[in-house]
């Protein structure tokens, strides 16, 4: 399942969906194939299409890994091997979204991707992606600046996962540490992502999410 989840994860949803509509995201706006920027360049409607086919990409395949481990070994499989399994084909699929093998191992940021696998994984990582979210949420209403929403957000699940684990006392070093390890892991990759975000947010010239869409459409959002 690893490679097909690879496989999976490098379709890249964002380039199919805004082509159909005459545009390559590639070459308008911020250059990513990526929900945010197919929003801005086509509107809220396509944003939510795109954000939910690359969340499916993380979702569907961890959650059927989950499955087939499962009810393929049972209780034979301690819950760190079972919890690893589970999360490098989540992984794969992040990945593949980063990395994609039909854009030159290119791609977008891993946000919508890593939501889907962070939903996947049940319970264990259910809160700490709620908090995520509502970091997510508080951070763009305030500074309308998604790629800083972006990567609170995903600092937010990772320390989230680690405070919630300390507090119900997980065996965070032990069964759950392969967990530990993706909390850590993803909000990185996703922030090293932004590092052009970065860059422009400490220059000063990242445009917010209004401004952003104004400029890519033509009018007022």
């Amino acid at each position: 399942m690893i490679p097909a989840a690879y496989i999976l994860g490098s379709i890249p949803f964002g380039l199919i969906v805004a082509r159909t509509r005459g545009i390559d995201p590639r070459t308008a706006g911020s250059g990513n194939i990526g929900a945010t920027n197919v929003g801005r360049l086509l509107g809220p409607r396509f944003f939510a299409i795109v954000f939910v086919l690359d969340l499916l990409k993380g979702l569907l395949p961890t959650l059927a890994a989950a499955v087939i481990i499962r009810r393929g070994a049972g209780a034979d499989v301690p819950d760190r091997i079972d919890f690893l399994l589970q999360l490098l084909v989540g992984f794969s699929a992040i990945t593949g979204h980063m990395c994609s093998i039909f854009l030159g191992f290119k791609g977008g940021k891993g946000v919508a991707t890593s939501s889907g696998v962070i939903l996947g994984v049940f319970p264990y990582f259910t809160i700490a992606g709620l908090l995520g979210g509502m970091v997510f949420g508080i951070t763009l209403k305030t500074t309308r600046y998604m790629s800083l929403a972006s990567m609170f957000g995903a600092a937010g699940f990772g320390l989230g996962y680690i405070a919630i684990a300390l507090i119900a006392r997980w065996p965070l070093l032990t069964d759950q540490l392969p967990l530990l390890i993706f909390a850590i892991l993803i909000p990185l990759a996703i922030i090293y992502k932004h590092r052009g975000n970065i860059a422009r947010l400490r220059a000063g010239t990242e445009h917010p999410l209004t401004r952003a869409h104004e400029n890519a459409t033509g009018s007022p959002t």
